[in-house]
């Protein structure tokens, strides 16, 4: 089997239709509103990682999570003392696992773990 594209996303704003299949890092928080731009794809992307944005009030950073578990997006977000929100490459470089779906942790995602780690099991 092929691997799947690794797409960097420093906004989840620019995902796009031919991304599907795709294991996607973005900069952008894990929000409802960053959930929306997948959700509104008619072919999703294999996986998305986002940024926890410092969870926020009401865990708005990870809001987004369960709402593409429910279309079988495996999604989870990394720390914001780990990378930069907005910057993809970081989280891909340094991001550490800090909340997931049903669906990443079927695929064995685990909290702690790096993005490096995440990604290669995503893309085999």
């Amino acid at each position: 089997m092929p691997h799947r594209e690794l797409v960097l996303l420093d906004s989840i704003g620019h995902v796009r239709e031919e991304h599907a299949g795709a294991v996607i890092v973005s900069g952008s928080h894990g929000g409802t509103a960053a959930a929306d731009y997948i959700l509104c794809l008619t072919r999703k992307p294999y996986a998305a990682f986002f940024n926890d944005a410092g969870f926020g009030k009401d865990n708005a950073g990870l809001a987004g999570l369960p709402m593409l578990q429910a279309c079988g997006v495996i999604a989870a977000t990394y720390s914001h003392t780990s990378a930069r929100i907005g910057d993809a490459a970081d989280g891909l470089a340094h991001g550490v696992v800090t909340a997931m779906n049903d669906c990443a942790n079927s695929v064995g995602i685990r909290l702690g773990q790096s993005m490096t780690q995440v990604i290669a099991a995503c893309r085999s």
